[in-house]
C-alpha cells in the first residue's frame, strides 16, 4: 500500500533527530533548543507507543475473519450455524432449527422462524476459533427475503457458499451466487447432507462448474456417503479426519485408508491443477515436477481465493456433526482478513471521487450503517466500521443529512442477545441504540466526508391491500407499517388515492404474509387482506366507420297538431 503524506512525514521527522547525533556540531546548546530536543525525543516515544499501537492493530485484525454463510431454501445454514457456535465454545448445546425442542436454533430468534423452520432475518454473531475472532451472519434463503442476504453481503470480506449434496445447485444457489460477484466476495464452497440418501458430491462440484462458471476444486475426498459416510480425507495434509463423541466434537486424524489411496492421489493432482492454472508460483513448481507440499498448497490456494480466481470445496453433514471443524480451518487458512479487501468510500467534498480506506483504527472515523431492527430500547443500527475506532459516548456525523449524534450505547450481537462495549475498531460489525438514520447512511467522525456505495435494493414484485379489522387499531396498525418499511427496503407501503385502500408490496406472497403476521403478532391488529381494487376506465381505443339519420322536427303539420291536443287536455281539466 502507497506510504500517506502523513505518514512520511512522520518518519522524517523520526529521523531528524539521529541525524543531528551524527553531526554534534550542529546541535544547539541553548536552553530553547533543549527544551525543543526534549519535546522532540518524547515526541519520539509517543511515535514508537503509537508504532507499536499500529502493530498490534494489524496483528489483531490480520486474525479476523468477517463472513456470511448462504444457500438455497434448506440446503442448512442455520444448522451449520449451529454447529459452528457449538464446536467455538459460543453456544453450549446443540438446538435444531424447527424448535423440536421447545428451544430451536440460536440464530432464529423469532418465533416465526421456529415455528415454520425457516430463517426470516438475518442474525450476525461472532465467535473464537484457534485464537481467531470470526463474525458470523447467517442469512435466509428464501427469494422473498434477498434484501437480508444483499446488505449482509454488502459489508463481509468472505462468504461460505452452502450446497445440497443432493439437491445440487438451485435457483436460489445462482442467485446468491451473483450476489457474491457483485460485491466482489472469496468464498469457499461446503456440500451439505452428505449423510443423505442420494448424495453426490461430485455432481454438485461438475453443476457449480457449468451453472455457476466456478473454477473449483475438492479439497477433501468423504470417506463413504449416505449411511456409510463416516468422515474425510484432507487433500492438502492427506490426513484421514473421523468426528467421534455424542455431538461430533472429538476430530481424530489417522492415515488416508489403503482403500482410498488411488482415488486422494487422483483427486489431489486434480486440486494442485486446477490451482496451477490461476497461481504462477504453484504452476512453476508443478510444471518442473517438483513435490507440492502442504505449506506451498496451502498458500497458493490462498492467494487465488482470496484474489476471487479459485473456490474450495469443503463436504460436510452439519446435521450428522461431521466436517464443520476443517472448515472452519479453511475459513481461516484461505478468506481474506479486513486488511487484505479493498474498500472504496466516494469523497462528497472531491466530486465523489473514489478513495480506498486504509481498514486502519488510525484513520478518522468511517461506518457503514446497513441493517435496521425495532428493538426494546429504540432503533438498533447496525455497522460495519471500515476505517477508525467508535466508542460509546462518541460525538458522530451522518453525512447523508449532515445531523450530530451521540452514541448512548454501544454493542455487539450474539442472535438477539447484547453485549455492551466501550470501544470498536476498523473490521468490526456492531450496532448502536439511539441513532436515527436509514439503511446505507455513512458515518465519520466529521474531519472527512466520505459515502459508502449504495447496495443494491430490488424492486417489489407483488401487492396486497392490507386495512385493520377494527377501527380503533388505526394508529398501531400505521406504526406497524412505518416500522417495517423503514426496516426493509423492499417492503414499500402506499395509499391509492382513487380507491382509498392501503397497498403493501414485497418480493412475494410470504414475504408479504410474514409481515402481516407480524403486525398481528407483535401489535395485536387483526388486519383483512386481499386483492388491491383496481378501478376500470372506458375509452375510445380505434376509429370506427358507421351511418347514422339524425331526425329532427321543426315545425309543420306534426307541431301544431300536437299543439291541438294540449289544448283540449287543458280545457278537459278546467271544465
Amino acid at each position: 500500500m502507497a506510504m500517506t503524506r502523513r505518514s512520511a512525514s512522520h518518519l522524517l521527522s523520526a529521523f531528524r533527530p539521529f541525524s543531528l547525533l551524527l553531526q554534534p556540531h550542529l546541535v544547539d546548546s541553548s536552553p530553547a533548543a533543549a527544551s525543543a530536543r526534549r519535546a522532540m525525543s518524547s515526541a519520539s516515544a509517543l511515535r514508537a507507543r503509537d508504532e507499536k499501537d499500529v502493530a498490534r492493530w494489524r496483528e489483531s485484525m490480520g486474525r479476523m475473519r468477517n463472513i456470511g454463510i448462504s444457500a438455497h431454501i434448506d440446503s442448512g445454514k442455520t444448522t451449520l450455524t449451529e454447529r459452528v457456535l457449538y464446536y467455538t465454545g459460543r453456544i453450549h448445546e446443540i438446538h435444531e432449527v424447527r424448535g423440536r425442542d421447545g428451544v430451536g436454533a440460536k440464530m432464529d430468534s423469532m418465533d416465526l422462524e421456529r415455528e415454520k423452520g425457516i430463517t426470516i432475518q438475518s442474525a450476525a454473531t461472532y465467535c473464537t476459533w484457534k485464537d481467531y475472532q470470526i463474525n458470523i451472519i447467517d442469512t435466509p434463503g428464501h427469494v422473498d427475503f434477498t434484501i437480508e442476504v444483499e446488505r449482509a453481503l454488502r459489508v463481509l470480506d468472505g462468504a461460505i457458499l452452502v450446497l445440497c449434496s443432493v439437491g445440487g445447485v438451485q435457483s436460489q444457489s445462482i442467485t446468491v451466487d451473483r450476489q457474491m460477484r457483485r460485491y466482489e466476495i472469496p468464498r469457499v464452497a461446503f456440500i451439505n447432507k452428505l449423510d443423505r440418501m442420494g448424495a453426490d458430491p461430485w455432481k454438485v462440484l461438475n453443476q457449480a462448474r457449468s451453472k455457476l462458471r466456478h473454477h473449483n476444486a475438492a479439497v477433501q475426498v468423504p470417506i463413504g456417503l449416505e449411511e456409510e459416510f463416516e468422515g474425510l480425507v484432507d487433500l492438502v495434509e492427506m490426513k484421514a479426519y473421523k468426528f467421534e463423541g455424542s455431538s461430533g466434537q472429538n476430530v481424530t486424524a489417522s492415515d488416508v485408508p489403503l482403500n482410498m489411496e488411488d482415488l486422494v492421489t487422483e483427486k489431489r493432482r486434480e486440486l494442485i491443477e486446477v490451482v496451477s492454472e490461476v497461481d504462477d508460483q504453484l504452476a512453476e513448481a508443478f510444471l518442473n515436477d517438483e513435490p507440492i507440499t502442504a505449506n506451498q498448497l496451502k498458500a497458493a490456494i490462498r492467494r487465488a481465493t482470496v484474489a476471487r480466481k479459485f473456490i474450495p470445496v469443503y463436504m460436510g453433514s452439519a446435521f450428522k456433526n461431521k466436517g464443520v471443524q476443517p472448515l472452519l480451518d479453511g475459513v481461516l487458512d484461505y478468506l481474506p482478513c479486513p486488511l487484505e479487501v479493498y474498500n472504496y468510500a466516494l469523497d462528497q467534498n472531491k466530486s465523489e471521487e473514489k478513495v480506498l480506506l486504509a481498514g486502519t483504527p488510525a484513520e478518522p472515523l468511517v461506518a457503514l450503517a446497513f441493517k435496521l431492527e425495532e428493538g426494546r430500547f429504540g432503533q438498533l443500527t447496525y455497522l460495519r466500521i471500515y476505517d477508525g475506532v467508535i466508542r460509546k459516548g462518541d460525538f458522530i456525523y451522518n453525512v447523508n443529512t449532515g445531523k450530530k449524534i451521540k452514541v448512548p450505547r454501544l454493542v455487539r450481537m450474539h442472535s438477539n442477545e447484547m453485549e455492551d462495549i466501550q470501544e470498536a475498531y476498523a473490521g468490526q460489525i456492531v450496532a448502536v441504540f439511539g441513532v436515527d438514520c436509514a439503511s446505507g447512511d455513512t458515518f465519520t467522525d466529521g474531519t472527512v466526508k466520505y459515502t459508502m456505495t449504495s447496495m443494491n435494493v430490488p424492486e417489489p414484485v407483488m401487492s396486497l391491500a392490507v386495512s385493520p379489522i377494527s377501527k380503533d387499531s388505526g394508529g398501531q396498525f400505521s406504526k406497524a407499517l412505518n416500522r417495517f418499511q423503514k426496516e426493509d427496503p423492499t417492503f414499500r407501503v402506499g395509499l391509492d388515492a382513487e380507491s382509498g385502500q392501503t397497498i403493501i408490496s414485497g418480493m412475494g406472497e410470504l414475504h408479504l404474509d410474514i409481515y402481516v403476521e407480524r403486525i398481528k403478532r407483535e401489535y395485536k391488529v387483526d388486519a383483512k387482506v386481499g386483492k388491491p381494487r383496481v378501478n376500470f376506465r372506458e375509452t375510445i381505443t380505434q376509429r370506427a366507420e358507421f351511418d347514422y339519420l339524425h331526425k329532427k322536427q321543426s315545425g309543420g303539420q306534426g307541431t301544431l297538431s300536437l299543439y291541438l291536443q294540449v289544448l283540449m287536455v287543458n280545457s278537459n281539466l278546467i271544465t
